[in-house]
């Protein structure tokens, strides 16, 4: 290994690397914090929410569709300044990371998630469920996402879709 996480570390380190750096995604959007959230893309980013059915179909709409660093920045101010909604606690649980590819800097990774909702009135349930398809960029930093699909795997989303997933 010729460095932390160079291109020689073993897959496992990777692996545990990319572990900690969902848990700090998911922190993130636990905590609504979404201004760090934002930090973890790289400025020419794809990010959107896009259900199983539309990916196996190649179909390329999602529920949440963000082309870049920007886009993000805009739901963000969306959801703080303009968005009525219920209030809610969220929790992120992401586990299976594994790596796919690694070329040089960029990595090929998937993880699965599973996000959980509780409104202030009713029993906590399972809101989403499904894969993560990364593509990451490896930085002197960690990692930056430059391209995550959430693939959802529910036939329905039982309430609206607020925070990124």
């Amino acid at each position: 290994m010729n460095d932390e996480l160079g291109v020689e570390a073993p897959v496992s380190t990777l692996r545990a690397a990319l572990r900690d750096f969902n848990d700090d995604y998911a922190a993130c959007l636990d905590d609504m914090n979404l201004e760090a959230w934002v930090g973890f893309f790289t400025d020419d980013c794809h990010y959107r929410v896009i259900s199983q059915e539309n990916m196996q179909s190649g179909l390329p709409l999602g529920l949440i569709y963000c082309m870049n660093k920007n886009m993000l920045l805009d739901r963000v101010t969306a959801i703080r300044e303009t968005t009525m909604y219920e209030p809610r606690m969220l929790r992120h649980f992401i586990g299976g990371v594994r790596v796919n590819n690694v070329d040089g800097d960029v990595i090929h990774a998937q993880a699965n998630f599973m996000v959980t909702e509780a409104l202030s009135d009713q029993e906590p349930t399972v809101n989403l469920v499904g894969q993560y398809q990364d593509v990451l960029i490896r930085n002197e930093d960690g990692f930056l996402l430059k391209r995550r699909d959430c693939v959802y795997d529910n036939y329905r989303i039982r309430n609206s879709l607020i925070v990124p997933v």
